[in-house]
């Protein structure tokens, strides 16, 4: 085993876990909160008859980067480690991988999947584990799925069920949970505590140290004033202006402010009121204001360019699928101006200010020659994919000898990216074939990035915790953290909120550390009991909610053209995770499109081509097909394309969990019988 010793505030920090107490460490981004981790499941699994450490994190990403860069190097010649994630497949027997190593890396999903699922081969219990790491801990919180095992944990120990794990929490930031006021941010952090059955912990001792091992970046407010002129911003207000009048907006409804989340909130709501109201024309109209106010919000960030092209993808086959009036005025609106829109996007005169700020921050710390590093923070993945392409073709920043990448979380999706090509993308940035990672908030959070001498937040409105772990990313010496917004903007006054948010979090937990032992130990006690009864309320009310309506008096209709296309009965749960539709009769309601590709692979199924309505021009996308055990071809349905009717009105609802009728476990064996009973005769 590869031996390693820890800094003094390393060690400080880890006494009390190395006496098994519950703690939680709390050290700023790069301080090396999982080398004391490693550090304490080492002394752990020698001190402890039978130890089984659990690492648990977040993300798929990290699994991966824990096993391979910290736990394998210092743990793996004495002890048996796996990493674990759902493109693994030891998920599907995880109960023995569990049995059959000593330390077992994995994303919290799979273990609350293994602590809920009875079968022996996947089944997990709580008392099984002696040591849970648990990374990135101020997730533990409401219904994160951190919660959701720590729930488990925290409802056996106060039913005096042992044994139980040891806890070990880390964080860069447990925040304030918006809280503004010292009593209520200390309330937020013992919530914290009581959810993770721990005490924080940071260095009292050895801080002159730690700041030395990691230094504060110099943070700049790089700030330009509001544009003069911006003519292609008025023309998208004008035709938002004559959308307005088209539609007849209700009496008692009230937009706010073109061009900021507000207004979005507003036509979002407007769009749900039109469904239920079976109004296409309010539900429509709202869906393009949407599209309009996104690039306003587009056009106030990046490029006038990007914005112009973002409602131009939006409307490139909107003529195709027109349906009735609506839709023609919609189209035809955007067409009339498309010549000019296309005119003042492309004009210099009336350029985005904070492009050329951002330019210039840039070039401060890259030119031929220059070793530099940097990380650019970006909202969306259409803000990085844009940042990226102006980078590229911003002579200046090509001659600076700027070479960037994309960085962004991984999913399925033509905007996502695989967890091979993140793996690519950081590996090539760490060695220095790529000097700038454009990202999202995935490069904020436990991902291994080497030392950075430049980080830049553009046009983000994040929390303090997002905004304390991007700027740990900028850890060399002397390194900038450059804040780029508009005088007096949005994204000034959050960044200097959220600079007092971070030093109220400090504040909380000193309060917190000061607290007697019998103090503490009441509050956390009384806490956790209340937790639980909030969960056990929850869940009640979740049930009876379930069963308002009975799933034959509920019709689900498409949520663009408003045809009934299914009954509730006709939806079955597969696998506890998928809500399909068993009716043959459904395959007459849709089409097909593109083959579904996904990274990973299923145990029991595998992804179809995608379906959409073919209820004349609508073409709205339903889902995918799923191929269940090789046989059963099931359509598989993203409930937010549907509208409910039921007996209590139409209601729109974006996750299966809170529809109002009850949705019976889908039988393979039933299905088979109905659809291949010839199989059944031999």
């Amino acid at each position: 085993m590869a031996e390693f010793e820890l800094y003094s505030y390393q060690e400080e920090v880890v006494e009390r876990a190395l006496q098994r107490e519950n703690i939680i460490i709390w050290l700023p981004t790069g301080g090396g909160k999982t080398r004391a981790a490693v550090y304490v499941a080492k002394r752990h699994l020698e001190t402890t008859p039978a130890a089984k450490v659990m690492v648990l994190v977040n993300k798929v990403h990290l699994v991966d980067q824990h096993y391979n860069k910290e736990f394998e190097p210092h743990l793996g010649r004495d002890y048996k480690l796996v990493p674990v994630s759902g493109v693994s497949e030891e998920k599907d027997f995880f109960g023995k991988v569990v049995r059959d190593n000593d330390v077992v890396i994995c994303t919290a999903q799979i273990l609350y999947n293994a602590l809920i699922n009875k079968e022996e081969n996947k089944h997990v219990e709580l008392s099984d584990i002696t040591l849970m790491i648990i990374d990135e801990c101020h997730h533990t919180n409401k219904e994160e799925v951190y919660n959701k095992v720590m729930g488990c944990y925290v409802e056996k120990k106060l039913k005096g069920e042992r044994p139980l794990p040891q806890i070990l929490g880390l964080t860069a930031s447990p925040g304030t949970g918006r809280a503004m006021i010292l009593d209520k941010a200390v309330e937020h952090v013992l919530q914290i505590c009581a959810n993770l059955d721990s005490a924080i912990v940071s260095t009292k001792n050895y801080a002159p140290e730690l700041e030395e091992k990691v230094p504060r970046p110099i943070k700049t407010f790089d700030i330009v004033e509001k544009r003069s002129e911006d003519p292609f911003g008025d023309q998208l207000k004008w035709m938002m202006q004559l959308i307005h009048e088209f539609m007849n907006i209700p009496p008692d409804c009230r937009l706010r402010e073109c061009g900021t989340q507000e207004y979005e909130a507003d036509v979002v709501i407007l769009e749900q009121r039109g469904v239920r109201q079976d109004n296409r024309l309010l539900a429509q109209c709202a869906l393009h204001l949407r599209q309009y106010n996104d690039a306003l919000l587009i056009n106030d960030t990046l490029r006038t360019m990007d914005a112009y092209r973002s409602l131009e993808e939006f409307y490139d086959n909107k003529f195709s699928t027109a349906m009735d009036g609506t839709d023609f005025f919609l189209v035809g609106l955007f067409q009339e101006n498309q010549v000019e829109l296309r005119k003042l996007a492309g004009d210099a005169r009336y350029e985005n200010p904070k492009m050329f700020k951002l330019e210039s921050v840039l070039l401060k710390q890259f030119g031929p020659g220059v070793k530099s590093r940097g990380i650019l923070f970006s909202k969306t993945r259409k803000s990085t994919h844009c940042l990226n392409d102006w980078v590229r073709t911003n002579n200046t920043l090509q001659r600076a000898g700027i070479k960037a990448a994309i960085l962004t979380g991984a999913g399925n999706g033509i905007t996502y990216m695989t967890q091979n090509e993140q793996a690519d993308t950081i590996r090539n940035f760490r060695r220095g074939a790529l000097n700038l990672l454009i990202s999202t908030s995935v490069a904020e959070e436990g991902l291994d990035i080497p030392e950075c001498n430049l980080v830049v937040r553009y046009g983000l409105l994040t929390n303090e915790i997002a905004q304390k772990q991007a700027s740990g990313r900028a850890r060399a010496r002397d390194s900038q953290y450059s804040v780029v917004a508009q005088r007096g903007g949005r994204e000034e006054r959050r960044e200097l909120k959220n600079e007092y948010l971070d030093e109220l979090t400090g504040r909380a937990i000193a309060k917190v550390q000061d607290m007697s032992p019998r103090e503490f130990h009441d509050k956390i006690t009384e806490l956790q009991k209340e937790a639980i009864l909030s969960r056990k309320f929850a869940e009640r009310c979740k049930t009876v909610k379930r069963s308002r309506n009975t799933a034959a008096s509920v019709q689900l209709l498409c949520r663009n053209c408003f045809k009934p296309v299914a009954s509730g009965s006709d939806i079955k749960l597969v696998d506890n995770a998928h809500y399909v539709n068993v009716n043959p009769d459904f395959e007459k309601h849709y089409k097909v499109g593109g083959v579904v590709r996904l990274e990973r692979t299923f145990e029991d199924w595998e992804p179809g081509r995608t379906i959409s309505c073919n209820n004349g021009n609508c073409n709205k996308d339903w889902g995918f097909e799923m191929k269940y055990k090789k046989i059963a071809l099931l359509p598989n349905l993203a409930i937010k394309n549907f509208a409910l009717e039921t007996p209590d009105g139409r209601v729109t609802v974006k996750k299966w969990k809170d529809i109002t009728f009850p949705v019976e476990d889908f039988s393979f064996a039933e299905y088979c019988e109905d659809n291949f009973p010839d199989l059944l005769d031999d």
